[in-house]
């Protein structure tokens, strides 16, 4: 995988370093691309998942022990699967639906207050958006290699975790990640904001969905690592796009972790580690991706 990236990567120019706390991220920031790929230890132990729960299945508290893993310290992204398309020739199942030219063909694009002719018409399932066309036909990802992947169904992001010699974590994993690695454990939303109010992630800043100020810096998806690192090294763990876990959610339906850059005050507010949504397995939109994990053994 990393020879494939590595070719891919020659066209990228090497990522800009990390704002400061108090300042949004600057044009172009991102995790370097020669930095990809790389996994940091989750230490065994335990915590309480659903603290703080603010939404009904969030609910209850439960105290759980959980086993060391290492975990991806960002999202999978552009430059990463299309290492993976090209060693593979795989095709997503958005890209596949078009192919078979199915009903309801295509991925679900969120369309930002501008881009809309009715300001109540939000989402858009446009044939054609996958992975390779973000918004739809003539749309591309050049220039955003480096940001997150989005249009992957459960099945596409569980076929590029094997190749990639992981799997996806499951919610209590993933939970337990971004409990760690909160600022202050005790304030359930500080992966998204500091005490002072400083914008840590990327999400909705404004009346959702009508205005988006983009005070965080981006309006939309941003580039994996253009926000600081949490407490234990992770990336985007809170924001930027929901991602995918192994964990059921009910008949048909998987749980999605982290909130995504459509998280407001006024709406959603899933930009917690205890917060849990339902998608339907087959589904891809916009605001949907990835990371994954890898088993430890006592060898290691």
């Amino acid at each position: 995988m990393r020879l494939v990236l590595a070719s891919l990567s020659a066209i990228l120019l090497a990522g800009c370093g990390q704002s400061s706390a108090n300042d949004p991220p600057a044009e172009g920031c991102a995790i370097a691309a020669e930095t990809l790929g790389h996994f940091m230890r989750v230490p065994e132990g335990q915590f309480v998942k659903g603290a703080g729960a603010l939404y009904p299945e969030e609910a209850p508290e439960m105290t759980l022990h959980v086993s060391a893993f290492e975990i991806l310290d960002h999202e999978v992204t552009n430059l990463e699967f299309a290492g993976f398309v090209e060693a593979t020739g795989f095709v997503t199942e958005a890209e596949q639906s078009v192919i078979d030219g199915r009903v309801g063909a295509g991925s679900a694009v969120f369309m930002m207050p501008g881009e809309r002719a009715n300001p109540a018409e939000t989402w858009s399932l446009v044939s054609g958006a996958s992975w390779r066309a973000p918004e739809g036909p003539g749309s591309d990802i050049a220039g955003r290699e480096l940001h997150p992947v989005v249009h992957v169904s459960l099945a596409d992001a569980r076929a590029y975790a094997e190749w990639a010699g992981g799997r996806l974590p499951d919610e209590v994993e993933w939970e337990y990640a971004a409990s760690l690695g909160l600022a202050d454990p005790a304030v359930p939303v500080s992966g998204a904001f500091t005490a002072d109010g400083t914008l840590i992630a990327n999400t909705w800043q404004g009346f959702f969905p009508l205005s988006d100020t983009a005070s965080d810096g981006f309006a939309g998806r941003a580039p994996a690592g253009c926000f600081p690192p949490s407490a234990i090294g992770l990336y985007d763990m809170i924001g930027n796009v929901w991602e995918w876990t192994e964990t059921p959610f009910g008949e048909g339906t998987q749980t999605i972790k982290g909130g995504s850059y459509l998280c407001a005050d006024n709406y959603c507010r899933r930009y917690r580690p205890a917060a849990r949504h339902p998608q339907e397995s087959d589904f891809s939109s916009s605001h949907i991706g990835f990371r994954i994990v890898r088993d430890i053994t006592p060898a290691d």
